[in-house]
C-alpha cells in the first residue's frame, strides 16, 4: 500500500519534529525564570544611580557635562539596536525590527543621518541588509549578559555623543511585560529627558567630591547609561525566552494536530484499500 507507506513516513517525520519543539519549549521555560530574575535584579541599581546623578546635576549646575548638553539641531543620530542572536522566537525580532525601521525612516525623512550599534546577530544582519552605517556591534551574547562584551560598543556611542559626532542617542529593545506579552520599545538615552533628571528629595544633600564634581558627574552619567543599556539587554533576553517558549508550545500543539490529521487520513486510506480487496475477492468468487 504505497499511499499508506507515504503517510506513515510523514507521521514519523512530524513526530520527530514534535520531539525537538517540545525539548526547545522545556529549555526555554527553564531559562526564562533565570532571565526574569536577572532582569528584575538590575532595576534597583539603575534607579539609584539615576537619582544620585540627577540630584548631583541639580545641586551643581555649573558642572558642565557634555553628556547632559542638549544640541540646538540634530544632524546625526545614533541608535543602539538590541536583538537576539537566534531565531525561533515567534515575531519577537520581526516586531522589533519593524519599530526600528520606522524610527530610522522618520530620522532620514528629516534629513538626519543614522549610526547604528547592533547588539545581537539578528539586528546586525538586518542593519547590514538595509545598508545602514554600523559603527559598532556585539554578537554571541549568550544567555547571560556580560558587561565586558557590551562595554566596547556602548562606549563608542557614548563617546560619539560627548565628542559631538552624534546629536541624539536612542535605544531599541523588547520590553518584557509578562510571559505572553513583549513590547518593542524605543527610548531616547541622550540628551537626557526631564523625567530622567527629575528627583524628589525632602531635604538638601551635600557631597564631598574627590577629585572634583565634574569627574564624579561624568562617571555617574556613564554608569547610568551603561546600566540602562544593560537593563535593555536583560529585558530583551527575558522576552526572547518567553517568546520562544510560547512559539515552541504552539509548534508542538500544531504538530500534534497534524499527526492526528495524518493518522485519520492513513486510516481512511487503509480502510479504502481493505474494502477494495474484499470487493475483488467477492467478485472473483462470484465469477468462479
Amino acid at each position: 500500500m504505497a499511499v499508506g507507506k507515504e503517510i506513515r513516513t510523514k507521521i514519523k517525520s512530524v513526530q520527530n519534529t514534535q520531539k525537538i519543539t517540545r525539548a526547545m519549549q522545556m529549555v526555554a521555560t527553564s531559562k526564562m525564570r533565570k532571565t526574569q530574575d536577572r532582569m528584575r535584579a538590575a532595576r534597583p541599581y539603575a534607579e539609584k544611580v539615576r537619582q544620585v546623578m540627577a540630584h548631583l546635576a541639580q545641586t551643581n549646575p555649573d558642572a558642565n557635562n557634555p553628556l547632559l548638553a542638549k544640541r540646538s539641531s540634530v544632524k546625526r543620530a545614533g541608535v543602539i539596536l538590541i536583538t537576539s542572536d537566534k531565531g525561533l522566537a515567534g515575531g519577537l525580532n520581526a516586531n522589533l525590527l519593524r519599530r526600528f525601521c520606522q524610527r530610522v525612516d522618520e530620522l532620514m525623512g528629516q534629513g538626519v543621518q543614522v549610526d547604528v550599534c547592533a547588539l545581537g546577530q539578528k539586528g546586525l544582519a538586518a542593519a547590514q541588509r538595509l545598508k545602514l552605517n554600523v559603527v559598532a556591534s556585539a554578537t554571541q551574547l549568550g544567555d547571560t549578559p556580560q558587561m565586558d562584551k557590551l562595554i566596547g560598543p556602548i562606549s563608542v556611542m557614548i563617546n560619539a555623543y560627548a565628542e559631538g559626532t552624534i546629536d541624539e542617542l536612542h535605544i531599541v529593545y523588547t520590553r518584557f511585560v509578562n510571559t505572553m506579552k513583549q513590547e518593542p520599545t524605543l527610548e531616547q538615552l541622550l540628551p537626557l529627558s526631564t523625567k530622567h533628571m527629575a528627583v524628589e528629595h525632602s531635604h538638601p544633600w551635600d557631597y564631598l567630591f574627590e577629585p572634583d564634581v565634574k569627574s564624579v558627574l561624568d562617571f555617574l552619567v556613564r554608569r547610568y547609561l551603561e546600566s540602562v543599556i544593560y537593563q535593555g539587554v536583560a529585558e530583551n533576553m527575558a522576552s526572547e525566552q518567553a517568546a520562544r517558549m510560547v512559539a515552541m508550545k504552539a509548534a508542538t500543539d500544531n504538530a500534534a494536530n497534524l499527526i492526528e490529521s495524518l493518522k485519520l487520513t492513513y486510516n481512511k486510506a487503509r480502510q479504502a484499500a481493505i474494502t477494495t480487496e474484499l470487493s475483488e475477492i467477492v467478485a472473483g468468487a462470484a465469477a468462479v
